[in-house]
Order: C-alpha cells, then sequence, then structure tokens
C-alpha cells in the first residue's frame, strides 16, 4: 500500500512537469543538447532579421509615388539622350522684363478715379478696361467738338445757298466767297476737336455715340490695357484725382507680359573675346536646376563704370512663368564643343548611401540607381556608366525624391 501511494505521488509529479513545460515553463535539458540548440535558434533567428532587413532596405530605396502625386510634385520624367559637352564659363545674370513687353499706363485726360476693375496679380488682355475715370475735361472737349460739327453743318448749308445764288446771279461772288472761307474755317475747328478727342482716347465709334448719350456718359474716359499680361503694379486708388499731361504724372498701372523675357549676363573683361553671339546659353537656378537654355542674342558694346563688366543678352521664353524678373541667376555660356556623350542635367544627380545616382521610375514610384559621372559643364554632367541613352530618369524634383527617401530612412532607423 505504502509503495502504491509513492508510485500515484510520482505520476502526479510527472504529470504537473509536463503540463509546465506544455505551458511555456523552463524545461531541463542536456548541456550540449541546449547549447547547440541555441546556437541553431540564434542562427535561424540572425537569417530571418538579415532577411528582415535586406526586405527593409529594398522597400527603403523605393520612393512610392502615384502618376498623379509625382505630377503635383513637380516630378519630371525624360529620357536619357547625347549631347555635346564643351567648355562654357559660369556668369552672374539676372532676369528682366522684355522691354517690348512692358507698359506703363498713364491717364489721357484729367478727372477722378470712379471705378477700378483691375489690380495688382491680374492677368488681362489687350483693350481690357483696367479704371474708369470722370473727367470734366474729356465732358467738355466732347461739347465743343459737337458744336463744331453743328457750326460745320450750318456753314454747309449755307455755302450751298450762296453757291445756288450765284449761279442764279442772285448773289455777289464776294458772298460766296465769304460763305466759302467761312466753311473751311468751321470744319477746320471741327477737325481739330475731333484730333483732341482721338488724343484723349475716343475712338471714331465712341465718336458717333456722343450726340445720343446718356446724361454723363461724356465724362466717362475708360482706361485700357494696351498689350495683355499681368497687372504687377497699381499706383492709384478709388476716388483720387488724376492729371494728364503733366511731367510729373505717376503711371497708374504698370503690364507686363512674361511670356518671354530677358537675361541680362555680366561677362568680365578677361572673357569678352570667349563669348560670342549665337553661343549656347544654359540658364540653372542656384541648386544646379536647369531652367532654359538658348543663345547669345548680343553683346552689348559698352563697360559698366562700376561693374567693369559687358552685357551679354539672352531672350528666353518663359511660357510657364518659371523665370521671374529680379531673379539671379547663373549663366552657363558655351565656349567650345566637344563629341556628343549621355548627359543630363546636373540637378538630376543626387548622392544616395554616397554614391552619385539618378533616380528611375518603376512601377508604383521611383528608386535610385548609381551612376558613374563624367564631365561637367554647362549645367550638364556626363554618365559614363548606370545609365544608357534612351532610359528613362527624373530630369526635374530629383532633389524632392532624396528628401522623401530620407525622410522615409529617417523614419525607419535606417541610414541612407
Amino acid at each position: 500500500m505504502k509503495h502504491l501511494l509513492l508510485l500515484q505521488t510520482a505520476l502526479i509529479a510527472s504529470a504537473l512537469l509536463l503540463s509546465a513545460c506544455g505551458d511555456g515553463g523552463v524545461k531541463q535539458s542536456n548541456p550540449a543538447t541546449s547549447d547547440a540548440s541555441s546556437q541553431q535558434a540564434d542562427n535561424h533567428t540572425g537569417d530571418g532579421d538579415s532577411h528582415g532587413d535586406e526586405h527593409g532596405d529594398e522597400e527603403q530605396d523605393v520612393v512610392k509615388l502615384s502618376d498623379e502625386a509625382a505630377r503635383e510634385a513637380g516630378i519630371i520624367v525624360s529620357r536619357a539622350e547625347l549631347g555635346a559637352l564643351g567648355k562654357s564659363v559660369s556668369l552672374p545674370a539676372e532676369i528682366r522684363f522684355d522691354a517690348d513687353r512692358i507698359a506703363n499706363i498713364s491717364p489721357r485726360v484729367s478727372g477722378i478715379i470712379a471705378k477700378l476693375y483691375a489690380s495688382e496679380g491680374d492677368v488681362v488682355k489687350r483693350g481690357d478696361t483696367l479704371a474708369l475715370i470722370s473727367s470734366r475735361e474729356l465732358a467738355g472737349l466732347k461739347a465743343v467738338w459737337l458744336k463744331a460739327q453743328t457750326q460745320a453743318s450750318l456753314a454747309a448749308t449755307a455755302l450751298a445757298r450762296e453757291e445756288k445764288l450765284f449761279a442764279e446771279k442772285i448773289t455777289a461772288e464776294a458772298d460766296v466767297q465769304a460763305a466759302r472761307a467761312n466753311f473751311e474755317a468751321v470744319n477746320a475747328a471741327k477737325d481739330a476737336a475731333e484730333n483732341e478727342l482721338h488724343a484723349a482716347g475716343v475712338s471714331d465709334a465712341a465718336l458717333e455715340r456722343v450726340a445720343t448719350a446718356d446724361d454723363g456718359d461724356n465724362s466717362n474716359s475708360y482706361l485700357s490695357a494696351p498689350i495683355g499680361g499681368t497687372v504687377v503694379r497699381r499706383g492709384v486708388t478709388l476716388g483720387e484725382t488724376v492729371s494728364a499731361g503733366d511731367a510729373g504724372s505717376a503711371t497708374l498701372f504698370t503690364i507686363a507680359d512674361d511670356s518671354v523675357v530677358w537675361a541680362d549676363i555680366g561677362v568680365y573683361k578677361q572673357d569678352l573675346s570667349r563669348i560670342k553671339k549665337q553661343a549656347v546659353v544654359v540658364i540653372r537656378s542656384d541648386d544646379g536646376t536647369i531652367l532654359a537654355e538658348s543663345n547669345v542674342a548680343f553683346i552689348l558694346p559698352i563697360i559698366n563704370e562700376t561693374s567693369r563688366t559687358a552685357t551679354a543678352r539672352v531672350i528666353l521664353k518663359n511660357p510657364d512663368g518659371n523665370l521671374r524678373p529680379g531673379q539671379f541667376v547663373t549663366a552657363d555660356i558655351s565656349v567650345g564643343q566637344s563629341q556628343p556623350v549621355l548627359r543630363v542635367p546636373l540637378s538630376s544627380v543626387q548622392t544616395v548611401e554616397n554614391k552619385a545616382s539618378v533616380f528611375v521610375p518603376i512601377e508604383g514610384g521611383f528608386e535610385p540607381r548609381s551612376v558613374t559621372l563624367g564631365t561637367e559643364s554647362g549645367g550638364y554632367v556626363e554618365i559614363r556608366s548606370g545609365l544608357r541613352a534612351g532610359d528613362s530618369f527624373v530630369s526635374g524634383g530629383a532633389f524632392t525624391l532624396k528628401a522623401q527617401l530620407e525622410k522615409a530612412a529617417f523614419g525607419d532607423g535606417h541610414g541612407h
């Protein structure tokens, strides 16, 4: 009986021990077996972590971006192509308005600003109304013209009557001559009054409506835009009195058409002999982004006494308004050509994991691709390996992609 009790106690203890092991308890084992198992588990865990890191790096090296999001971020994709990469000289330049595409608008008659139809920043078309001036002066000029027109009509009737009477030998020739002289004088006065109105901005079509205009309309002078463009300055307020014809009369509006701009390049004396008319010019920003390409239109034959530089002018198309007058840029002027090489804009090359890289489009986003660089000139750099002619790459907005890549890497604890 005593032996049976001991056997039952042993069985119960064994069951309890097995239950504890099944529930995650610590199980005693042979030390050698335990060490080997631990090493195997560590190796397996290491492999898993290594695989996880590789997967994480793979994901980290991809900027996931939809086509719509890429467009909104200003990402531009181009195809790599061959181009001449010659010697160049980099000089400072300033973007200016094309002097033929800017208009300062002053009043043609004196009066009071009754209405304003445009403000700074507004885009207007040629002929659009900018302001309404209520002008007593204009009303007076129209009254003079109406009076002269009436007198001219009466003078024409009188001359016709005198000529008829003279033909019937009823009146003397002197009377005819007097009527003709009066007719010519009155018509001259009418023409002078009409010219005054034209100078005040009144068209022939508007003249036809003067006699039938509503009360008060003949004092209205409408200021119109002579060119299309953007209102860059408005120097008048509602109710302000403006004067015409004064030497110091203020400009009421300034309109600029910046679809074409100038880049005035300061050329140092030692560089003048190297720069030629029609030389290729690449305009780029401080961060190296290529903004435009064109040619030297001409070099002004005057050296500025203060800066001791000449001015080379480049005419640039600016349909998107990316070039802003007053902006300082760098002009890379070609002073010699080389054989065509595979080239990309400098700004499209970014340093990723200490390697020169360009971003290439992949399904669902962009990834960096390491490249080997060569000669750098004119805002471009030669690609010797890593990219082939015809390959797609990010030519604009690469810095944005790099920033996004670094942001994601920082958030995941990776260093890129």
